[in-house]
């Protein structure tokens, strides 16, 4: 039986050991945590882990409970849009067939959530309706908070009011996909006509979502999921974006990889730069393809350990 894999996104970005204690419980019934990635201005904390129903199910709710505990959203100012202490909780099937095996267990983490934990639970992607977290987060916490006090939305789970301090939990099922943030040597206006340039929504490239933000240092950024990694590569959003941005008289800075990337992410980066074989007998990326896929990316290096494949490889 295939493990599957879960990536809950937390309200923390700049307190290490806080995150630490939230991925350590994620770990604490047998999954294995693969990656945890922080950033400060997003206030933001992307842990993936891995493993069977039951280390996975028990580490998601000790997570969040963990999460819960730890996380204030009245005190929280990143500049990600977010509805909770444990904002959005996707599980993802790596293999073909096990979307079923994915539904089933988010659908009892959220009925745990909601009853152990007294959290009210959206789900969201293949098992509501495809509905996106976005659908949830516009406006933020208030704007969630009055549209259930109005009766527009219900949770699918838990209480009917949200929690004061942790919000909202958002579970769904959704395919694998790439988290990827660019830096834009512009202005915010720019990074927003960039943003809505690629994106699926308002016409842009297929599978893709961005939105522009504007980070503490100063700087700005078009932050991305490419979400139908069939329908775009995320070496191609990135051709996109630097042309949308130099029509702009903007130019793209360094990239960020949000969490791990699939090695066929990696493989057709490589194979646009024309490297030969760019998968070992493994499945596992080439030194070779990794070093052009970090070119195509704007990565300053791409590690074996941020491919997903190398994870589970060994």
């Amino acid at each position: 039986m295939t493990l599957l894999e879960a990536v809950p996104n937390v309200s923390e970005g700049r307190n290490p050991s806080v995150v630490t204690a939230i991925a350590d419980a994620f770990a604490s019934a047998g999954a294995r945590v693969l990656d945890t990635h922080l950033d400060g201005d997003h206030h933001r904390a992307v842990v993936t882990i891995v493993g069977d129903e039951r280390a996975l199910g028990d580490g998601l709710v000790a997570g969040i409970d963990a999460a819960r505990r730890s996380i204030d959203l009245r005190r929280h100012d990143g500049v990600h849009p977010r509805v909770g202490a444990a904002d959005v909780v996707p599980l993802v099937p790596l293999a073909a067939g096990d979307q079923g095996r994915a539904a089933e267990l988010a659908h009892a983490v959220g009925a745990r959530v909601g009853s152990e934990l007294g959290l009210p639970v959206f789900l969201y992607g293949e098992i509501r309706d495809g509905r996106r977290p976005a659908f949830f987060r516009h406006g933020g916490v208030r704007e969630l908070e009055a549209r259930m006090a109005a009766g527009e939305l219900e949770p699918d789970y838990g209480p009917r009011r949200l929690d004061p301090g942790a919000g909202a939990v958002l579970v769904g099922v959704r395919k694998l996909l790439v988290a990827f943030n660019l830096e834009l040597q512009g202005t915010f206006d720019t990074a927003r006509a960039v943003a809505a340039a690629v994106r699926e929504s308002s016409g842009g490239l297929p599978g893709v979502q961005a939105l522009a933000l504007a980070l503490r240092s100063g700087g700005v950024q078009v932050s991305t999921n490419v979400v139908d990694l069939d329908a775009t590569a995320p070496h191609v959003m990135v051709e996109r974006i630097v042309e949308e941005a130099a029509a702009r008289g903007a130019e793209v800075g360094r990239g960020e990889l949000v969490g791990l990337i699939p090695a066929r992410c990696v493989a057709d980066a490589a194979l646009a730069a024309e490297v030969a074989s760019p998968l070992d007998a493994r499945g596992v990326p080439t030194t070779a393809a990794r070093a052009a896929a970090a070119r195509a990316l704007r990565l300053e290096r791409l590690e074996p350990d941020r491919v997903l494949e190398w994870h589970l490889a060994g």
